[in-house]
Formats: structure tokens, sequence, C-alpha cells
């Protein structure tokens, strides 16, 4: 029997992260937890062990250098080389542009681009020498059309759009499948961070009519995960309820 992959979910403390670490633990993988909460890094861990099966929490900021290098080095040595990450870690602000100021852009964009670079930094260079490994980077509807009084949000996520499509031409060839899942809206405390008018105002623009589940962003993550996906590269899965349709 074949040893589980090391994954690791950043953001998995709840919402979308906690439902793809849970998928992916479902699926045998042995997931490291990670959330800026340590409690909430711990409880999902705890509640996969609890199902049988392989997870460590632990908690950091995956916009700290030093985070990430603690981050990475926890999965493996509790789980061994990681062989997939997913960048999930975000946050959500809401402001009309003209009321932002630099430190909430800094952040939106420490959290959401430095974050995804200081952790696919950190893994990359085994993926490389083992010559297999994915990476799944989870960005946003909102960055391919962008959002009322979400700028900075929306040109973060569009930045993962476009790191996730260079850094896929750069490395495929050498065995490493980097893609993005972008997500509509989802039934997440992250969502319901935003303004109840924005909500039903999206709602109502949704061909499908509704927001999507956190399990049903798992599931497009599982697969590019899975070598069912070997011939996506640098592409971006759309579970949005219809708001992009490409």
């Amino acid at each position: 029997m074949m040893e589980p992959v090391s994954a690791i979910v950043t953001g998995a403390g709840s919402g979308i992260g906690r439902a793809i670490a849970e998928r992916l633990a479902a699926d045998g993988y042995a997931v490291l937890v990670n959330d800026l909460s340590p409690g909430r890094a711990e409880t999902v861990a705890a509640e996969i062990r609890g199902k049988g099966g392989i997870a460590t929490g632990l908690a950091g900021d995956v916009s700290s250098e030093a985070d990430a290098a603690v981050i990475h080095a926890t999965a493996v040595a509790a789980h061994g080389t990681v062989g997939l990450l997913v960048n999930n870690a975000g946050i959500a602000h809401q402001a009309p542009f003209e009321t932002l100021t630099v430190a909430d852009f800094d952040r939106m964009f420490a959290v959401h681009v430095r974050g995804n670079f200081l952790m696919t930094r950190a893994v990359l260079p085994a993926m490389l020498s083992a010559g297999r490994g994915v990476v799944v980077n989870i960005a946003s509807q909102l960055g391919q059309i962008g959002g009322v009084e979400l700028v900075h949000y929306s040109g973060a996520k569009a930045a993962i759009i476009g790191m996730t499509k260079a850094l896929a031409r750069e490395v495929s060839s050498r065995g490493v499948r980097v893609n993005a899942v972008a997500p509509g809206p989802i039934n997440t405390p992250l969502v319901m961070e935003l303004s109840e008018d924005w909500r039903n105002a999206k709602r109502a623009e949704l061909p499908l009519g509704r927001f999507g589940e956190p399990e049903e962003v798992a599931a497009a993550v599982a697969f590019l995960a899975s070598d069912a996906a070997s011939l996506f590269v640098g592409q971006t899965l759309g579970p949005n309820s219809g708001d992009v349709m490409l």
C-alpha cells in the first residue's frame, strides 16, 4: 500500500479551506491544516483524526517568511515531502475605493499574493527535485470580473490567476502541475463578512440563483490534485454558480 501524499492546506480553519482539508484527508492525503488561529487549526485536524484521517494542525501567517518556512518544515517532519500545496489562505474586506487605506491594500496583497509566493517557494524545490507535485491556488471569480467595493480583493485574486499561469509555464515540463480554482460566492464566514446588500445583489445576478457550498469547491480542488487532471496546466476552474462563463 502506498504512503499517503503529504499535503498543506493554508487557511484551513474554516470555510473553503476546512472543506478542502477534510476532502483531501478523506481521499487519503496526510494534511497539514494551517490557519492564523491555533484553535481553529487544531480543531479541524483533530476532527480529521477522529474520522481516521491523518492531520496536523499548525497556526501561522502565510505572509510571514518565517512562518511560511515553519509551516513547510512542520509538514515535512510530520508527513514527509510535500506533494500537494493548496494556497487557500485569504481575508475579506469591503470598502469603496476612495476610502481604502494603504494598510488595507497592503494587507490584502500580503496574505493573498505574498503568502501564495512564500508558500509555493517553500515547497517547490523538493517537488522539482522529485519530478512531481501539484500546486492549487484558490483565486476568485472577482479576479476575473471585479467586484464593487472590492478593488483590492479583486486585484489580489487576479494576481493569483496570473501567477498560476506563469508558474505553470515554468514548471509543468518538470513534473509539477499548477492550476487554480476561482470560486464564486460561497456560503462561508468570509462571505458573511460582506454586507447583506452586497450578498443579496450578487445572489440575484447568479444564473444558478444560489451561492455555492464549500464542499463543491473542495471537489474541484480534489480533481485538480488527482491524476485525472493530468492534462490541466495553468487552468482556472470556476465553481461560480454561472457568474463567469468561459
